[in-house]
């Protein structure tokens, strides 16, 4: 039944968000904004499969650890019969070029915006953590005469959520898609982090006129900042920011890699130009060091300005929760969902396969399904272990069929 079907993903109440607006709460679960992409395919023309079930059958296939189109399509055929019970499937299980023709046509875009209202509401309407915006390549996009597409994401650091993604332009870089992003997202009351590519007055800029405040690293491509900060964080000044309390220290030592980081933040006394940098109130200096082994790596510095004046262990907290995007999101998908070795590449395939996978990394970091059972596992296991029971698998996915019909 068709529904069967609405009443099935809506009983996926363990995801239910608020829309973007803080003052109209509207929750819906996922498969519901999936209900609301549009249909790629011609009007008119004969559809043997109906959108909405191919969408919920790769929800489910990635879920249960399948990572290609090939895998997709042979996992809902080893699960027709699960499927059955709340699908119609009237034209069957689709093939896997069925699914990889339908997300090479599928509007990223559209795509994008159902993920975007699902994602959002999944963190408070407003926020006072951080939000780390970096970009990840997808190197098995590429061939001889395409780039590998680039996507720049936005992730809620302390609940450990992609709030959502743009592709990099093929003629373009991180700086055009980085607005793009903060435009379709609610930032109000986050630290958004972004490393120097993003470090423009434009996209400073932006942050503050949507009542947000900025972390941006400061590197060679702003030159003239750059050396500012270099002049303000000298030896002697660094000396006497640690006896004004101005500094914090950190160390981490694990599997024969030993790590020491120290911070300093120094008031914006006019050193940096608060009009064209909009608002800045701090800058900051991380000394990173590095040793494996035996081998002792060059201290390593870098420079941040911020239009909210932190202290220091708070922008050591910024700062490192800013690189938690590389294990929380870039190193999980190549690894987990090996999106790296993905050869998918015509049309929109890549960049909603990218997509799909971003969706159900966040199903797997808000499910709670294995505490009580398993107690903390794995990304690896926990889909794994909803590959191998449906049971899990429903709970996961906040399905209860025990009395369906």
């Amino acid at each position: 039944l068709r529904k069967h079907l609405v009443n099935l993903f809506q009983k996926a109440s363990t995801l239910v968000f608020w829309t973007m607006s803080m003052e109209t709460p509207a929750p819906m679960p996922l498969m519901s904004c999936l209900s609301l992409i549009d249909d790629p395919r011609r009007a008119g023309y004969a559809r043997r499969h109906d959108l909405q079930e191919i969408l919920a059958m790769a929800v489910c296939a990635v879920l249960c650890d399948m990572n290609t189109f090939e895998e997709i399509a042979l996992w809902a055929q080893s699960k027709e019969a699960w499927l059955r019970r709340f699908l119609k499937l009237e034209g069957g299980i689709p093939s896997h070029d069925t699914f990889n023709r339908v997300f090479r046509i599928l509007n990223p875009k559209s795509f994008e915006s159902a993920f975007r209202r699902w994602a959002g509401g999944l963190v408070p309407a407003v926020s006072t953590g951080t939000l780390a915006v970096d970009g990840k390549t997808i190197r098995g996009s590429g061939d001889g005469e395409n780039r590998p597409i680039h996507m720049v994401s936005a992730f809620a650091t302390e609940c450990g959520l992609v709030l959502g993604q743009e592709k990099v332009s093929d003629k373009s870089n991180e700086i055009s898609a980085i607005p793009e992003l903060l435009d379709s997202l609610l930032i109000r009351g986050y630290l958004v982090t972004i490393d120097a590519m993003g470090c423009q007055s434009e996209i400073a800029a932006k942050i503050r006129e949507q009542k947000a405040d900025y972390l941006l690293a400061v590197k060679g491509n702003q030159p003239s900042l750059q050396v500012t900060l270099q002049e303000r964080f000298g030896l002697a000044q660094r000396e006497a920011l640690e006896q004004a309390g101005q500094y914090a220290r950190f160390s981490e030592q694990s599997h024969g890699r030993f790590v020491w980081q120290e911070f300093w933040v120094a008031t914006n006394a006019g050193e940096v130009d608060a009009e064209r940098w909009s608002g800045c109130k701090m800058l900051g200096m991380v000394e990173s060091l590095r040793k494996v082994g035996g081998k002792e790596s060059a201290p390593e510095r870098r420079y941040y300005i911020s239009s909210r004046p932190l202290p220091a262990a708070d922008f050591a907290k910024a700062v490192r929760a800013h690189w938690g995007i590389e294990n929380g999101v870039h190193w999980m998908l190549d690894v987990n969902f090996q999106e790296d070795a993905a050869t998918v590449r015509k049309d929109y395939a890549a960049d909603n396969l990218s997509r799909l996978k971003r969706i159900v990394l966040n199903l797997l970091k808000t499910e709670t399904a294995t505490q009580a059972k398993f107690g903390k596992i794995s990304m690896r296991m926990k889909r794994k272990l909803a590959a191998w029971e449906d049971g899990y698998r429903e709970a996961m996915l906040g399905i209860s069929l025990a009395h369906d019909g």
